[in-house]
């Protein structure tokens, strides 16, 4: 039988075993008097969440000028072109030109 988490209003969280998660809400709170509020019912897997944090605020930035926004786009041209330039050019090197190498015969001397 599977096991799931609820989540109750008054500050814990308990695991029960049922066959689906509207069975455990029922059963959870049919033990806590029926009065409680259910919050969340989930899968019991793994640990425990805690509660989500704020999201921070990212900073503002300041506005680029045109001329500093053309030139930070012709480096990234520059960057890509490059970077384009080099992969083909491993694409050469890993290819192995095959060289016939002929076997010496040993010859005995008398």
């Amino acid at each position: 039988m599977p096991k799931y988490r609820v989540t109750l209003r008054v500050s814990r969280s308990e695991t029960i075993e049922a066959d689906n998660p509207y069975q455990a809400a029922a059963l959870i709170s049919t033990r806590h008097g029926g009065d409680v509020e259910i919050a969340d019912v989930r899968p019991a897997v793994g640990r425990v969440a805690t509660k989500k944090t704020t999201k921070k605020v990212a900073k503002k930035r300041r506005k680029l000028s045109p001329e500093a926004r053309a030139k930070l786009a012709q480096n990234l041209v520059k960057a890509r072109a490059a970077r384009a330039a080099k992969r083909n050019g491993a694409k050469k090197t890993t290819k192995k030109s095959v060289k016939k190498r002929t076997a010496r015969k040993a010859t005995k001397k008398r």
